[in-house]
């Protein structure tokens, strides 16, 4: 990849990152509070938690560094996770409650983290449901929001969609790194998974 090219994946990861930043400082101030139309509030429901957003992302980027070719095998994981992401949260509105959830989700963005630095190629199935298993807990988190909503599947159509919009941008990052440098991919997965491990550690502490 020329250098020109690999100076704007580095950008996008930068620019990821900042929004990232931004967006979970918005919900520790409680802009999404401010959002009176339940869609909207849905769609940025997963854009201002730092930790969903990077594992929906890494979803993506893992999928696409993985594929041994384009097509169909690049869905598995994305799709295996927006399905289970919607089953968690259906449970988490029917007052479901499952222990550890939200060590679970900082464990999800450890190991998509990891997944992106090795670039594992696992089978459609495989990746489905590795993914399909941390979407649970993610799920579960969001549907607990929403119990008492009178608008929680309008709310979680908003959810969806932008869980859709993240794997894509996560497949479209992705099927650019395939032929970057190996420090850039291994830089971008490390840092999720180092962030993962640090929320875990708070979790567990």
């Amino acid at each position: 990849m020329p250098n020109t090219a690999i100076c704007r994946s580095v950008k996008a990861i930068i620019f990821i990152a900042a929004c990232a930043l931004s967006t979970w400082t918005s919900a520790h101030t409680g802009v999404e509070s401010q959002i009176h139309h339940r869609f909207l509030a849905g769609f940025v429901h997963p854009l201002l938690g730092i930790d969903h957003m990077a594992t929906m992302l890494a979803v993506g980027i893992w999928s696409a560094l993985s594929a041994r070719r384009a097509g169909r095998a690049l869905l598995w994981a994305p799709l295996g996770f927006a399905n289970l992401l919607m089953v968690g949260a259906m449970l988490g509105l029917q007052g479901v409650v499952v222990p550890a959830v939200e060590p679970m989700i900082a464990l999800s963005l450890l190991v998509f983290g990891l997944l992106v630095v090795s670039r594992l190629h696992l089978s459609g199935l495989g990746s489905a449901l590795l993914a399909g298993v941390f979407a649970l807990f993610h799920g579960l988190a969001h549907g607990g929001e929403l119990a008492n909503s009178s608008s929680a599947f309008e709310t979680l159509a908003g959810m969806l969609s932008a869980t859709v919009l993240l794997h894509a941008a996560g497949l479209a990052l992705g099927w650019r790194l395939r032929h970057a440098s190996g420090w850039l991919v291994r830089a971008a997965g490390g840092a999720v998974a180092a962030f993962g491990g640090s929320l875990a550690l708070l979790q567990l502490s």
